[in-house]
């Protein structure tokens, strides 16, 4: 499959490292010499230096004709003629970044069918909602829903006071439609059986029915869990003007805090009861006086990834139960998760798992990257004579680096064991590390 990118900035770069390791043939172009520059010399790409959104462009010979376009470049209106000139060069699908907060959410469809876009791809919503699915649920460090809302993903990290540390998973007592899928220990995945135990320090993922994992997750509470009231966002970027109006609208008093008077303006104008102040969160005093000892969590969303990391070790030195911290370099995740920040996402892996399970399509309906990009959560759908249909799982000898941890057939969601048998149609959800991803979705595939 050849795949081209237009705009080789930091989201279009993820995405093209990410697809150049499954060997995907991608062709990255960009005007800036120095951009493609570095591209050329760390990927296995070919680079092209050329005007993305030029007819003259999209009639190259390495690009007309491709299986996929994406247009990720800082301008949408660059992203949209993109889009629209490569349908009109036989380029068969386009996903397009549009990052403009009224485009989407007014002109939605419209832009879909005028500048043929099959994907709209927007970081800071998406981001915006990972956040709030995980402050919704007390203790997580990553939420998940698959299979529309029928099986849902938690990672927790186990503490070195947790009662669950320390004991074989046999004896833990998970309930029955609960499975403890996956740990990540020491840079590793295991996949567990029932004499492993969860040892401090893990990152342990359960998935299951989402009624008992929100219960099951309240063992990883390390105090009596209290219902979140209270979040400081600093930062109204984009992400920030998302966030702040879901947590709301959902009863949560919200405090934004932010230096640029027309963002504090703006994200004033999306709430209903909480506040939003113009001032600079890196002041200690604004943040006592804004009472930040005593906010359940603190959300650092500024644009610069070393000064998020800044607000959130000055917030909980204040005070602050909890911190969450947006960053753009996904190899600063496990750096500011190993020096106190609770919660660290990074932007660019969640808008390439989105393009990631586009690009498998094929019955691949959603794709979360976990741990940096070295394990996936996959949802697929089986397809009729794939090589798992109608066979207990047992006997399908599937890698030992996948495991079916769950699969919803009609409106009922099971979780699997060795003499389960998966039928045609059946959504079934994966755990499976990264680089074995695309030999183990053949087994799904007709």
């Amino acid at each position: 499959m050849r795949i081209v990118i237009v705009g080789m900035g930091k989201l279009g770069y993820s995405i093209a490292e990410l697809l150049s390791k499954e060997e995907y043939e991608v062709v990255a172009i960009d005007r800036n010499p120095e951009r493609l520059e570095a591209v050329k010399n760390t990927l296995d790409v070919l680079t092209i230096m050329a005007n993305g959104a030029s007819p003259v462009t999209m009639n190259d010979i390495d690009v007309r004709g491709a299986d996929l376009l994406i247009a990720v470049t800082d301008s949408d209106e660059v992203n949209m003629v993109a889009t629209s000139l490569a349908k009109k060069h036989r380029i068969h699908h386009t996903i397009a970044r549009i990052r403009d907060v009224q485009l989407m959410s007014e002109a939605n469809e419209y832009l879909r069918k005028a500048f043929d876009i099959d994907l709209m791809l927007n970081p800071e919503l998406i981001t915006a909602r990972e956040i709030y699915r995980i402050l919704m649920t007390p203790a997580a460090l990553n939420v998940e829903d698959f299979a529309s809302g029928k099986v849902r993903l938690f990672e927790a990290k186990v503490r070195k006071e947790s009662k669950l540390a320390n004991i074989p998973l046999k004896d833990l007592g998970i309930p029955p439609k609960v499975l403890a899928g996956m740990l990540f220990r020491d840079h590793q995945m295991i996949i567990p059986h029932g004499d492993d135990k969860l040892l401090p320090g893990d990152n342990a993922y359960f998935i299951g029915d989402p009624e008992a994992i929100t219960s099951f997750s309240r063992n990883f509470v390390q105090r009596e869990a209290r219902k979140l009231e209270r979040v400081m966002i600093i930062g109204a970027g984009r992400t920030g003007r998302f966030l702040a109006p879901m947590l709301d609208q959902h009863g949560v008093q919200v405090k934004v805090i932010e230096q640029d008077r027309s963002r504090s303006e703006q994200v004033a104008a999306e709430l209903i009861d909480g506040i939003s102040i113009c001032g600079d969160g890196t002041s200690i005093d604004l943040l006592i006086e804004e009472d930040v000892k005593n906010a359940d969590v603190v959300v650092c969303l500024t644009e610069d990834d070393k000064l998020n990391l800044m607000l959130a070790l000055l917030a909980k030195h204040l005070g602050a139960r909890e911190t969450v911290v947006r960053v753009a370099r996904a190899e600063y995740v496990e750096l500011m998760e190993k020096v106190g920040v609770d919660i660290a996402l990074s932007t660019r892996l969640l808008s390439a798992s989105e393009v990631l399970a586009f690009v498998r399509r094929g019955g691949v309906v959603a794709v979360s990257l976990l741990e940096g990009a070295k394990a996936e959560a996959v949802e697929v759908i089986v397809q009729d004579r794939s090589p798992v249909a109608d066979t207990k799982l047992k006997d399908v000898r599937l890698p030992r680096e996948c495991l079916v941890c769950a699969y919803v057939r009609g409106d009922e969601a099971y979780i699997p064991n060795g003499d389960s048998v998966l039928r045609a149609g059946d959504r079934a959800v994966l755990f499976v590390q990264t680089q074995f991803a695309q030999k183990v979705m053949k087994y799904f595939k007709s």
